[in-house]
């Protein structure tokens, strides 16, 4: 047995001890007051520090419902010390238990109204209602005609997710398109190729990641292998170019990318301006090097892939001794 079911199981014990001796030196009523004493004092002091903070923030509604529980609870506790008019007690509790189970049923559907509630999605549905109709469906796990009453109701985004939950990622990815069109948000175009990607449609999941890295030109590299594999190659070359422009002005700034540069000049068949930056990484990687010796490690292959033999041997050379090194202070 662990520690904390030790604990829990003497806990118990006691608890029960001594609900055990309030019992038989008092009574059962004695032990229910106790109960319901202790247990309304409690709530009088968390409404209270509710009411504070309550009237401190100048919310008068919730403030004023804090201060209604206040006096409900305190009275309630002193009923359960006095027992002089016990039924109110008994009306407290009842006022509580349909306070707390209005509470639940409030959160359970805190987008609609009370009339709303207790009407069917059918009945909303001739009403107009489309917006609360398509909350009911969705409630019920139909997302199809949820996401349907959705678009009626002019929310695409709430009707993307539902026919996505209902496995219509077509409708759903066409959806996030139109909004992507009309709210000029890149995120829906991330959205849209993802949920082709999903559908197995790449050719449109390319188009969307196209737009998609219009304002993320970090994902042109992307673009460009999608196109590649649906077979568009003058597409995949405009992408590789574009992600070309942005690799140089990121390889101004940090030189680590001169070999996502060396790489896209390969594929352009820019054969010598590959070497060239290939030539600037390797630069880069002996002048890292000499702060990281992990370093070393890139020096070499980049030397090797540039012929350059006796600087790959001596890149390799200094990597590994800087591994025996490392070893060896192990």
């Amino acid at each position: 047995m662990d520690r904390l079911t030790a604990a829990l199981v003497t806990a118990t014990v006691a608890v029960a001890g001594v609900a055990t001796f309030i019992v038989y030196r008092f009574g059962w009523l004695f032990l229910l007051r106790l109960i319901l004493g202790l247990g309304f004092a409690g709530l009088a002091i968390v409404f209270a520090t509710l009411l504070v903070l309550l009237a401190y923030a100048r919310s008068p509604l919730y403030a004023m419902l804090s201060f209604l529980g206040l006096l409900s609870s305190a009275y309630a506790a002193y009923q359960c010390y006095t027992w002089a008019a016990p039924l109110h007690v008994v009306y407290i509790v009842v006022a509580y238990i349909a306070a707390a189970a209005a509470g639940f049923w409030y959160i359970s559907e805190p987008a609609l109204s009370p009339l709303e509630r207790v009407r069917s999605a059918r009945s909303l549905e001739k009403a107009g209602n489309y917006k609360a109709a398509a909350r009911k469906y969705e409630r019920r796990g139909d997302y199809t005609r949820a996401a349907e009453y959705y678009e009626r109701a002019g929310m695409p985004e709430s009707a993307a997710w539902c026919y996505e939950r209902a496995g219509e990622l077509r409708r759903a990815a066409e959806l996030h398109e139109k909004i992507a069109e009309g709210k000029k948000d890149s995120y829906h175009w991330r959205e849209a190729y993802e949920l082709w990607k999903k559908a197995g449609e790449k050719k449109r999941a390319a188009d969307c990641l196209c737009r998609y890295a219009e304002s993320e030109p970090w994902y042109w590299d992307d673009v460009a292998k999608l196109y590649e594999e649906v077979g568009d190659e003058e597409k995949a070359k405009m992408a590789w170019q574009h992600a070309l422009d942005y690799y140089v002005k990121e390889a101004a700034e940090e030189g680590v990318f001169w070999e996502d540069v060396a790489n896209i000049y390969e594929k352009l068949g820019k054969t010598e301006d590959a070497r060239d930056a290939l030539e600037k990484y390797a630069v880069y990687c002996e002048k890292e090097a000499e702060k990281d010796a992990s370093w070393w490690r890139y020096a070499a292959e980049a030397y090797g892939k540039l012929g350059m033999k006796e600087k790959a041997d001596e890149a390799t050379r200094r990597y590994e001794e800087w591994k025996k090194r490392r070893k060896a202070e192990r």
